[in-house]
């Protein structure tokens, strides 16, 4: 199923972006979860319609067997089409933590499906930027899938400003889908890029989601056309 457009008629008045939204994130961890993790890593999808910020679907790591099979080693995406040179900051983290038996989950990653309040206002943009900048900062990958139509304003740029990366080339306005990587060395590091535009009515990538050192598949195609299913949505003509 190709891109579709749920901010314009017909698809506006009869499946808008907010019913589509949580599907999507749904199809998206449910194919995460039926193979493509590695074992002791799952994916969550999150709705928050409340708060200011949303994650869409998060992906958590718990340790896994000793017999387990690390697959995310199996896959090699392509090399980055940017690296920035970025300043990491150090920063001092002192917290007292209680874990039950049973462990705390870890946030790996994070796919971010960007939504019109993600960019209407200065303090909405300024706050999806920070939250996926603080994201990296901690080793998390980060996938921002915008296909917004309504909305102009570039959130990746924003996102790259609020890590302090240099000034890089200017990367794809929605719809686009853009997956990050933190790279971190003794002195200094790096944000791999790895940029796609989107089109509508043509379909959709797979990209790079890292977990650490690793990557899996992220099969936008696959998620978008099982969301499409879900919700009974039939392409035009």
């Amino acid at each position: 199923m190709p891109l579709l457009d749920h901010f314009h008629p017909p698809l506006s008045r009869t499946h808008p972006w907010r019913a589509f939204h949580g599907a999507w994130a749904a199809a998206i961890a449910r194919l995460l979860n039926a193979g493509v993790l590695p074992p002791g890593y799952y994916a969550v999808p999150f709705l928050d319609r409340d708060g200011p910020i949303e994650i869409d679907v998060a992906t958590l790591h718990e340790p896994a067997s000793e017999s387990g099979t690390d697959s995310a080693s199996l896959w090699a995406p392509s090399a980055p089409s940017l690296a920035v040179a970025v300043e990491w900051p150090n920063t001092d983290d002192v917290r007292v933590e209680v874990f039950t038996d049973d462990g705390d989950p870890r946030l790996a990653a994070a796919i971010e499906l960007v939504s019109p309040r993600n960019k209407d206002r200065a303090k909405a943009r300024e706050a999806f930027a920070s939250k996926c900048a603080e994201h990296l900062r901690r080793g998390c990958g980060v996938v921002v899938v915008d296909v917004v139509t309504t909305r102009h304003a570039n959130l990746q740029s924003d996102l790259l400003a609020a890590i302090g990366a240099e000034q890089p080339p200017e990367l794809p306005e929605a719809p686009s889908a853009v997956s990050y990587r933190a790279v971190r060395h003794a002195d200094d590091g790096q944000l791999q890029v790895w940029p796609a535009s989107l089109e509508i009515g043509r379909p959709l990538p797979t990209v790079p989601l890292w977990l650490g050192a690793n990557a899996v598949p992220l099969d936008l195609e696959a998620s978008h056309t099982a969301a499409c299913v879900d919700l009974r949505i039939r392409q035009a003509g």
